[in-house]
């Protein structure tokens, strides 16, 4: 208790020095939080789109193996081909764009996917607001592109010259750097004035099995790729990790060496201060590992202070992020949280380990100096 209680009261000696400490290392385990929470939004927005629209096969191009960073092109007679293999009981097209919708800012690109209404096979995950298409002058928006733009159900807006009615908002179609959008396959084609589709969502008859399927597809179609749903997925968060999550690694590994530097230096200088006090105790006989554990504990402290203010600070932020930018999706979870706590734990014995090397040049005669 003593201990705890010496520890606490160095720390307090310089409060001004101390509040800037436990803020700036405050401000790096936020960083940390919102990086892995913004991961969370990025993977969940763009897979949800995959996850959702479940299939039994995904026909694609040959060597495209997703849809978040593959070019995929197939023609009528590859829909024609699919859908007359034996097995197949739907073949249903979907479309993939890049378009641009006409504002007052110069114009907003979506990533427009065009979907046949009947089957609903490719269409959006949920609708928040309004309902789905119905004809080829329509269109259903992101909700945070929507938020974005000032877009509401009811209202119309231009893509490529073309006037479509908003009719519903969609959930789960932000992949942060884009958003998706939805229309017609007619309409889609339309834009490219080409009767093309990305990809092909196709579901197996009762009675056959999907790998026969998928086997003789690919002995029909030799410019193909077919997947089931479960490899599909994995081939997208797959290529989402190779993209982002490098970005995100390389920023959160600054955060912990800034975190680390901050805590040492803050230590190390406390130790310097206190040189006479710690050469009394050696004079004393307090053993290594009594002056050791003193550093650690005031590391420790130190640690969850800041951690403390991270998650006052952390969680307002992210309402104002969504309220200053609405396609930024940030979802923070209880797992992320307590992984950054373990890991500001890790780093506040690492500092202390560090600190504590000038312990040995404190001398016992220093105590009478």
């Amino acid at each position: 208790m003593i201990m705890e209680i010496y520890s606490i009261r160095t720390l307090k000696c310089q409060p001004l020095r101390l509040c800037l400490s436990v803020c700036g290392l405050g401000l790096c385990i936020v960083l940390m939080l919102f990086l892995l929470a913004t991961y969370s939004g990025v993977k969940n927005g763009s897979m949800e789109y995959v996850n959702m629209n479940r299939t039994d096969l995904w026909v694609l191009q040959k060597n495209a193996t997703n849809i978040l960073r593959c070019t995929s092109v197939l023609f009528p007679q590859h829909g024609g081909a699919i859908k007359n293999t034996p097995g197949v009981h739907t073949a249903s097209p979907v479309l993939l764009i890049l378009a641009t919708i006409d504002n007052d800012n110069g114009g907003a690109t979506v990533y427009l996917a065009g979907y046949d209404p009947a089957t609903g096979k490719g269409g959006p995950p949920a609708i928040a607001e309004g309902r789905l298409i119905e004809s080829d002058h329509e269109i259903i928006l992101d909700r945070s592109f929507a938020r974005k733009y000032g877009y509401r159900v009811g209202g119309s807006l231009t893509v490529q010259g073309d006037t479509l009615d908003i009719v519903g908002i969609s959930t789960g179609t932000n992949a942060f750097v884009i958003q998706y959008a939805f229309v017609t396959i007619k309409k889609a084609q339309s834009l490219v004035n080409f009767p093309v589709a990305t990809f092909y969502m196709t579901d197996v008859a009762e009675g056959h099995d999907k790998s026969e399927v998928a086997s003789t597809l690919k002995q029909a179609l030799p410019s193909v790729e077919v997947y089931d749903h479960e490899t599909f997925v994995e081939n997208n968060v797959r290529e989402l990790q190779v993209g982002f999550l490098p970005f995100i690694y390389s920023i959160a590994s600054i955060g912990v060496i800034v975190l680390v530097v901050i805590l040492s230096l803050l230590l190390s200088i406390n130790i310097l201060e206190r040189r006479k006090d710690f050469a009394i105790m050696k004079t004393m006989g307090s053993p290594g590992r009594f002056l050791c554990r003193l550093i650690v504990e005031q590391s420790l402290l130190l640690a969850a202070a800041a951690t403390a203010v991270a998650l006052i600070l952390f969680f307002p932020l992210v309402e104002l992020v969504a309220m200053v930018s609405p396609d930024v999706t940030v979802e923070p979870s209880l797992n992320q949280t307590a992984a950054v706590i373990i890991m500001v734990g890790v780093v506040g014995l690492l500092s202390a380990f560090i600190s504590m090397q000038r312990l040995r040049n404190i001398y016992p005669l220093e105590a009478f100096s």
